[in-house]
């Protein structure tokens, strides 16, 4: 079948009706094929080369496949890496150099490649160097994380971006105007709140769009779509929220950095959205108790036991009052006072670890179990710190001696870590004026 046979077919959705023919009829993209740029130069002029396309779901990319294959005049294949094997990608690639032989151009779409594992991704390798087919890839996922190196360095990637709400409106004229193949026929009107509702809740989408369009479009009374019809047909608003994706992550970051930045408001926020697109309210209290320790520190140590009681909590008596102690942590992570300066001490320190030689531990700090051990002379001159002033053996150094005079924990002058510093400048004291009298 024809890729743009689907749009002829009477019960084909809305969205699929309405798929672009034209790079003129195509929504978003502009800093890809807009008027002038590259991409499109090229596609007008029957040239293409092997790509990636890159992007959040209902943002073009199967069309955008599709227009390639229309303005080069290439046969297609469709590979779909969730349902798609080794057989089939084999019997793909033989039709393509059966078309190679007769001088026809293939090109190769593979839907979800990032579902594809390294070995499956390797045997495209042959036929794109070759230039049997031409490669277009489609994914919602990193390429720098989920595709073989070797794939990503013969093909371009191309960033989609979301449709703005401008492109949306423009999405939505079309559906509604397009007699043939939109809603045009029926002369239905978009009410304003109707409209706005329906871009706010495609976030950017608009394959989603068009689907609630179509959806809510069923409910129509007489000829004007009300804010009502659209509640009826969308229901409970579907989240952009994808466990494995870019978006999850997104969410994920957008909430760490809310609350590292002191904001509760946007932490709550971030955090229901979490919640609202069925993330786990458990992976919050994780990512939370990693904030209380690389952010917080010890400018305030209750952080971590709240997060930790949060997380108690949860177990103890479930999700719904679970979710709402985790929120109260979250909102006192960010209120608490920050310090990331064990967070830098620590990977200063594994830094040294690892990068400078590994220094004998000095005799006066070796363990001594047996006789023999001390009359090596492990354990000599250790003062144990119980039996001096104020439990502190001033002067004592616990380094390698070639690493006396080495900091890594440098205390802020935020919440309790104020009070650590004032100690620590006053045993650096006990220390300096011991050091001069045996001097």
């Amino acid at each position: 079948m024809d890729l743009f046979d689907q749009q002829s077919e009477p019960f084909a959705p809305l969205a699929a009706r309405m798929r672009p023919v034209s790079l003129g009829d195509y929504a978003g993209q502009s800093h890809l094929v807009g008027e002038g740029k590259p991409l499109r130069k090229m596609l007008e002029s029957g040239h293409c080369h092997s790509m990636i396309l890159w992007g959040p779901p209902g943002t073009g990319k199967t069309t955008l496949a599709e227009l390639i294959a229309h303005y080069t005049q290439a046969n297609v294949i469709r590979l779909s890496a969730v349902t798609a094997g080794v057989k089939d990608v084999r019997a793909a690639m033989d039709k393509a150099q059966q078309d190679a032989h007769y001088q026809l151009r293939t090109l190769l779409f593979v839907d979800e490649v990032h579902r594809f594992n390294k070995s499956q991704q390797d045997a495209f390798l042959p036929y794109v160097e070759s230039g049997t087919v031409t490669f277009v890839g489609a994914t919602t996922e990193n390429p720098s994380f989920e595709l073989n190196n070797a794939l990503l360095s013969r093909v371009r990637v191309y960033v989609l971006k979301p449709l703005t709400d401008d492109e949306l409106n423009g999405v939505l004229n079309r559906a509604l105007n397009d007699s043939e193949r939109g809603l045009g026929a029926r002369q239905l009107v978009l009410e304003e709140d109707a409209r706005n509702a329906l871009i706010g809740l495609s976030g950017g989408d608009g394959r989603r769009l068009l689907t609630y369009l179509e959806l809510a479009s069923d409910f129509v009374e007489q000829s004007a779509i009300t804010l009502r019809d659209i509640e009826q047909a969308v229901g409970e608003k579907v989240a952009s929220y994808d466990k494995q994706g870019d978006a999850f992550y997104d969410l994920i970051s957008a909430f760490h950095k809310s609350v590292r930045g002191s904001d509760p408001d946007a932490a709550l926020y971030w955090y229901a959205r979490i919640l609202n697109g069925g993330g786990d309210a458990l992976y919050v209290a994780r990512r939370l108790l990693a904030i209380a320790s690389e952010d917080i520190g010890n400018a305030d140590p209750r952080a971590m036991q709240l997060c930790v009681n949060a997380w108690d909590t949860f177990h103890r008596v479930g999700p719904s009052e679970g979710e709402r102690a985790i929120a109260q942590a979250a909102v006192y992570c960010a209120l608490a006072a920050k310090s990331n300066a064990v967070y830098q001490a620590f990977n200063a320190a594994k830094a040294m670890a690892r990068e400078a030689p590994d220094y004998p531990v000095p005799m006066h700090l070796r363990n001594a179990p047996t006789k023999i051990m001390k009359d090596l002379g492990h354990g000599d001159g250790y003062r144990y710190a119980h039996d001096e002033p104020n439990a502190f053996a001033a002067g004592e150094c616990y380094l390698p001696p070639e690493l006396a005079q080495q900091r890594f924990y440098h205390p802020t002058e935020r919440g309790l870590e104020k009070a650590l510093k004032a100690k620590r400048d006053y045993l650096d004291q006990l220390n300096s004026h011991s050091n001069q009298k045996r001097s």
